[in-house]
């Protein structure tokens, strides 16, 4: 007598602390990277001097200043970043089938994170933090807020394919229009890296109000980075028009998933994106405002790649 064959669903899912774990990374990951931010507004990045991964040449830090405690709690919080981000890793191998994608999603998480505690620690290093205008700074920043936007594409991807009851496998997905869903993401990583240059411009040359941030952003005499700020608004609105355009393509397209639903969140993300940089111009950026502008980028970020995952690699069969 033989056993009856297992049902063709059953174990299709990881254990659900795997997948809690996942999400609960990818949200820790935003928290250190808003952090991060909070460190570059407040001009805290020489708060441990030029010493890494020691701050101030020690470990405990002994009646520190303000801007001492903001840099060394983000070297910390980063630090355990690295090892949620390996754990994870670990755990996805051992809680998952062979050829399962959340593994290569996994180790490209752990990679982008060596290559972001490796350029953390150059800025240090290089002394391209607080009031520093160096012209190697702005380049440097737009190569790390790409990382930083690729690393929690992989996170975002881990916990989005842990979640799946289909097409999780290699030889169980079909790649789909890849390079037309994939150009929403490359226009979003645009954005974002126009963004991280405009607020590096308010961070070393604050305007007094509005009406002199409008002639600073076209005056000859200007930093380029103050004039630059007007291409950050300009790029996000052409930008808007195609994500749109995509959603609504997204929302109509026949796919095993539902995109609806999906499509309207980002929508409504978009939105509030319009509604966070209007207040960040009238306002003259804020710290406040500003953390919550990348937040808002950071939630529309993750959204987008969800979206994307499930239009390009979709199950070949429904089972």
């Amino acid at each position: 007598m033989t056993l009856a064959a297992a049902p063709a669903t059953e174990n299709r899912l990881p254990s659900l602390g795997l997948r809690r774990f996942s999400w609960a990374v990818l949200v820790y990951f935003i928290a250190v990277i808003l952090w991060g931010a909070l460190v570059r507004a407040t001009g805290a990045g020489a708060g441990c001097g030029d010493h890494w991964p020691l701050c101030n040449g020690t470990v405990l830090q002994h009646s520190p200043r303000a801007d001492t405690m903001i840099e060394f709690t983000h070297r910390i919080t980063s630090g355990i970043s690295f090892f949620s981000a390996v754990g994870l890793m670990v755990w996805v191998f051992a809680g998952t089938v062979r050829g399962h994608l959340a593994r290569s999603a996994a180790v490209a998480g752990v990679v982008f994170t060596l290559i972001e505690a490796i350029l953390g620690a150059l800025l240090v290093k290089l002394g391209l933090t607080a009031q520093s205008q160096s012209p190697y700074r702005a380049p440097y920043l737009a190569l790390h807020l790409a990382n930083t936007l690729l690393l929690l594409a992989a996170l975002t991807l881990t916990a989005h394919l842990l979640s799946r009851e289909l097409g999780y496998r290699r030889k169980e997905v079909t790649l789909v229009a890849p390079i037309r869903a994939s150009l929403g993401i490359v226009v979003l990583l645009v954005v974002g890296v126009t963004g991280s240059l405009a607020a590096l411009g308010d961070t070393l040359f604050p305007a007094h109000s509005l009406n002199s941030a409008l002639v600073e952003d076209f005056a000859s005499g200007s930093n380029w980075l103050v004039r630059w700020r007007w291409t950050h608004p300009t790029v996000a609105f052409l930008a808007s028009v195609f994500l749109i355009w995509l959603l609504v393509r997204a929302a109509q397209r026949s796919s095993h998933w539902d995109n609806r639903s999906l499509s309207a969140l980002l929508l409504i993300l978009l939105a509030a994106q319009y509604v966070l940089g209007v207040l960040d111009v009238f306002l003259l950026a804020p710290v406040w405002l500003q953390l919550a502008h990348l937040l808002g980028a950071d939630a529309l970020w993750a959204a987008l790649v969800v979206l994307t995952a499930r239009l390009t690699l979709q199950p070949k069969t429904a089972q």
